[in-house]
């Protein structure tokens, strides 16, 4: 059995507090308020969300999902990057798959934001229907339709370590492009090189048409592309400036 690198361990340990805290304190309530990651319009919002929304976690299939992802993928390249490029390459995916995901979210919410003002609503009174999910007298037909298009981005919250993991699976690829990996739904071998971006393809898919493939409905997708790709780009980026990597153990 591979053992586990010492990052990875602690990174287990902090999801595993993180989701036993959903469970037990305010009914998981709260501590979802807290710390899952809400649209930045959104009152509930709060610029620590970025980070904390990493150690979350919706159900206990969804972490243990994640964190055998993190365990499979995380060890090998721990011990090749070192504890310290590990870190930073993990919590730099993280916040790839935040920057993605939320720009998506902001570029389908921003064009009926910006038409829903010019046809005489104000701020308030558009938060407040969304936040409420109420519709105020006088709101015509246009303007509903308007205001349900941009519903699912103002409300949408994130949680989990998926974008992080994402970025451990490119640099994984990166590593070993000929190492062979199987989906549980597809045990077919698989080199890394060509599973890796297969699934980020499909993520990408997912996101742009909301078709889902093996993934849940209200999955992040675009949070695995950003993930993915800014875990390829520093890696490409380590590479290309020929760094010993065995110099930052």
């Amino acid at each position: 059995m591979m053992r586990i690198s010492d990052t990875v361990k602690h990174l287990l340990i902090i999801n595993a507090i993180m989701f036993i805290g959903t469970l037990t304190i305010g009914n998981g309530n709260a501590f979802y308020e807290w710390f899952a990651m809400y649209f930045p319009q959104n009152d509930a919002f709060k610029p620590w969300q970025i980070i904390t929304h990493m150690f979350m976690h919706g159900g206990a299939m969804h972490i243990l999902f994640n964190m055998f992802a993190l365990w499979m993928f995380g060890t090998p390249v721990e011990q090749v990057l070192g504890s310290k490029r590990f870190l930073f390459l993990y919590i730099s995916a993280g916040l790839g798959a935040v920057l993605l995901q939320v720009g998506f979210y902001y570029f389908q919410y921003m064009p009926n934001y910006n038409a829903l003002i010019d046809s005489g609503l104000t701020s308030e009174s558009i938060k407040q229907m969304l936040t409420t999910n109420q519709v105020n007298s006088g709101v015509s037909q246009a303007q509903v339709a308007m205001l349900k298009d941009i519903f699912p981005a103002y409300n949408a919250s994130m949680v989990g370590a998926s974008g992080c993991i994402m970025g451990v699976m490119a640099a994984f690829g990166m590593m070993n492009p000929n190492a062979e990996l199987m989906m549980i739904f597809l045990p077919i071998p698989i080199k890394a090189k060509y599973f890796i971006p297969g699934i980020i393809i499909l993520d990408l898919i997912s996101g742009v048409t909301g078709q889902s493939f093996f993934s849940p409905s209200n999955t992040a997708y675009m949070a695995h592309v950003g993930g993915a790709v800014t875990g390829f780009l520093i890696m490409w980026y380590w590479k290309k400036n020929q760094f010993n990597i065995n110099r930052w153990n």
